[in-house]
């Protein structure tokens, strides 16, 4: 375990951090341009990614990481400067080099053992794009990075302070760089800040980058060193000027820092005696015009604090009178002289600290859930002044739940991508050409539920890739595309995050469903079930359609663990499916596992909990809106319409049926699929926010019993889960998805 008080380990911890940011970025990038986008941008955001996280893993001597990642990023080099095009062959490397480049990151975050073979088989993928040669380039790479003169310091000179620096070194006499007709003269001030070698930049590269952009001349500055006995390795004290001719313009040298932005403090200028353009009129310098006469002295040079020039408002006026050199216009890395956005700042904090905050937030909505009962019993005016305090300090409360739910939140787009690789090597693995397609990926659902539903997604990818797509011949046979599709989509719907996995492939064949059930023994021969029943038929511990077992699926282990995960997170599943069309699973989840919005009810003289978003409507029934549709079946007449009524108590086991509906007081409920039901309930007790406090795994998980909560006078309640509920219900009387559940309009 990493020492906490070890600079350098937070440093490795916020490089490990950041790495998860360029992967996103990587796979986004790389997602984008096998969509078919190609622009410069794009490809650059690719090329960025794999060069940053190659610099910091050189900080840190991470070499094998380090050598995947230069030979990745050589590749996109190629692509990037149009030598290379990334079509979809291309592509398909690039994808299976960044899942590998997770991996690199992930083992050597947890030093785990390296995956020596298939790192050699990627790098020989990338050597083979880029022709026979690669093995020679790659050495003579290797060589010229650590290709160096060592200068030779001698301790016997004068270390003299004539200039004030504390160190006089011999003087050394460079050539004037002579004047080249046709190309602009540029002075570059460059003087890297501390973080630049900290990130696993080099100066190096920089500097050879500008050379090879015309004649150039550097000058190593070294009149910051101090003496040795006040030197620090961590701070850094050398600046370059770089001379330079070349007919590139401001944006070509800009772009040689453009990985070390906000690392360094760079200075660009022009020198007079070279025009930057043919055209009469201001001169133009990296965004700033520049006046071509004035009657103050020269704007200095900012290159030792990297501050950027003064707006152009604020340069000095024009004069007729007295020419002036071209101003010095400094490009500093913090600040630019084009107006832009304020960019937002982030705090990374410990989940630790998070979840004691999310707790302390459920202790408050309890204790101020105890207040207002206590006030409301004490007989007190609502017009009193502790009735109205109390009426502030419940708005504060849920102000400050919802931001705490806020921070807990986060987009499921990392668990996107994720999946994104699953179908390419479960595609691989059984030799079907898929292509996920994703929607939703900025929904945003509590933290632990996306933690969670990683491996129930991963059985449900892998089983619509391995049993709902069919094979290549198949599908051209039937007249779909070669390629298989497989959905992944998510959005918030009554209060709630459902995410969809679907396929377009033969869909359920639920003849063979039936027979393979019947053949486990795990429903008779004689049985007659309703296709949602066959369907749910896959749910049950140990069923396989797979005839073959092979890598992905085949032994019976997977949806059953897919259902038994998603109801841990009070959730629910179901499927639909639709022969030669395909199949659709979707899963229903609560957007937190900590505070939701509840009714509280009475029913038999039980104090109950439903999820307020899913209560549309309240009835008082008669007897007369009620109709029997068979012998304890029953139905109600909601204005143009009928929905199924079921008496709570008796679902729960609290009583016996009733016979007489008259005064019954009905909660209409409603399903993410737009169905209706309605649930016969004694009295409505109040309308509050409740502390989601789950059931401990030695308690049995009745159908139906989501979680608990304590309520404002310590009681313990149950929270419900309407649909489970009415779910049994209607199959107790044995009826289908036939039965009329959809009577109301949505």
């Amino acid at each position: 375990m990493a020492d906490t008080n070890d600079p350098m380990a937070e440093i490795r911890a916020s490089f490990f951090i950041e790495c998860e940011e360029l992967l996103e970025a990587l796979q986004d990038g790389l997602q984008e341009l096998d969509d078919g986008a190609d622009d410069t941008e794009t490809i650059n955001v690719v090329f960025r990614a794999v060069h940053s996280i190659k610099g910091g893993a050189g900080a840190f001597g991470l070499e094998a990481l380090v050598r995947f990642a230069h030979r990745f990023e050589t590749v996109l080099d190629e692509v990037r400067a149009g030598r290379m095009t990334a079509g979809p062959d291309a592509l398909k490397v690039f994808f299976q080099c960044a899942d590998h480049l997770s991996d690199l990151v992930r083992i050597s975050r947890d030093a785990g053992d390296l995956p020596e073979a298939r790192t050699a088989e990627l790098l020989g993928f990338l050597n083979e794009m880029l022709g026979e040669d690669a093995g020679a380039e790659e050495e003579a790479e290797e060589d010229e990075d650590i290709d160096f003169q060592p200068a030779t310091l001698s301790l016997d000179m004068d270390f003299g302070d004539d200039d004030g620096d504390g160190l006089a070194l011999p003087d050394i006499d460079l050539p004037d760089l002579p004047p080249l007709p046709g190309l602009n003269r540029y002075t570059i001030e460059f003087r890297p800040e501390n973080e630049l070698f900290e990130t696993g930049n080099e100066p190096f590269h920089m500097l050879r980058a500008l050379d090879e952009m015309g004649d150039c001349d550097v000058t190593c500055n070294l009149g910051k060193i101090p003496d040795l006995d006040e030197l620090s390795p961590e701070h850094s004290y050398l600046s370059w000027t770089i001379e330079l001719a070349s007919a590139v313009d401001v944006a070509e040298i800009e772009a040689a820092f453009e990985f070390v932005e906000g690392l360094c403090s760079l200075t660009i200028s022009q020198n007079g005696d070279a025009p930057v353009s043919d055209e009469a009129g201001p001169e133009v310098v990296n965004g700033v015009a520049d006046p071509i006469e004035t009657d103050t002295p020269e704007i200095p040079e900012q290159h030792e604090t990297g501050s950027a020039p003064a707006p152009a408002a604020e340069l000095p006026a024009v004069s007729e009178d007295k020419p002036a050199p071209a101003p010095s216009v400094a490009k500093s890395n913090t600040s630019s002289s084009a107006p832009a956005a304020a960019a937002k700042s982030v705090v990374r904090v410990d989940l630790d600290r998070i979840e004691r905050l999310v707790n302390l937030v459920g202790e408050l909505v309890i204790n101020q859930a105890m207040l207002s009962q206590s006030l409301e019993s004490s007989g007190l005016s609502p017009h009193s002044d502790a009735m109205n305090g109390l009426e502030e300090f419940q708005r504060l409360t849920r102000d400050i739940q919802d931001s705490v739910m806020m921070i807990r939140a986060q987009p499921v787009k990392s668990l996107f991508q994720r999946m994104s690789r699953i179908v390419r090597e479960s595609s691989a693995s059984v030799g079907k050409d898929v292509r996920l397609h994703t929607e939703g990926e900025n929904t945003e659902v509590d933290k632990t539920v996306i933690e969670r539903l990683a491996d129930p997604l991963t059985h449900m990818i892998r089983n619509a890739v391995d049993h709902g797509l069919e094979t290549s011949e198949e599908r051209l046979a039937a007249g779909k595309p070669e390629q298989g599709r497989v959905n992944l989509v998510a959005a918030h719907r009554s209060g709630r995050v459902v995410i969809d996995v679907s396929d377009d492939g033969g869909g359920i064949n639920r003849e063979k469903v039936m027979q393979i059930a019947i053949d486990k023994g795990l429903i008779p021969e004689d049985a007659s079930l309703s296709d949602s029943e066959i369907d749910n038929l896959l749910f049950l511990p140990g069923f396989s359609t797979a005839t073959v077992v092979s890598d992905l699926s085949g032994r019976g282990v997977g949806m059953d663990v897919v259902r038994t995960a998603i109801q841990a997170l009070g959730g629910r599943i179901t499927i639909s499916s639709t022969p030669g069309v395909g199949t659709t699973f979707s899963i229903s989840l609560p957007l937190t596992l900590a505070v939701l919005d509840g009714m509280v009810v009475q029913v038999a003289g039980e104090t109950l909990v439903l999820p307020l978003n899913v209560v549309i409507e309240t009835l008082t029934l008669s007897n007369k809106d009620v109709e029997m549709v068979r012998p304890g079946s029953f139905v109600v007449r909601v204005r143009s319409g009928f929905v199924p009524i079921f008496d709570l108590g008796k679902e729960l086991g609290y009583r016996e049926s009733i016979e007489d509906f008259e005064g019954c007081v009905v909660l209409l409920i409603a399903h993410e699929d737009e169905s209706h039901a309605a649930l016969i309930i004694d009295s409505i007790q109040d309308q509050r926010q409740v502390v989601i406090k789950g059931l401990d795994d030695s308690f049995y998980r009745a159908p139906g019993i989501a979680a608990a909560t304590i309520l404002g006078d310590g009681q313990i309640a149950l929270i419900l889960d309407t649909s489970d509920i009415i779910t049994n219900a209607m199959g107790s009387v044995g009826a289908s998805n036939s039965t009329p559940a959809t009577g109301i309009p949505a």
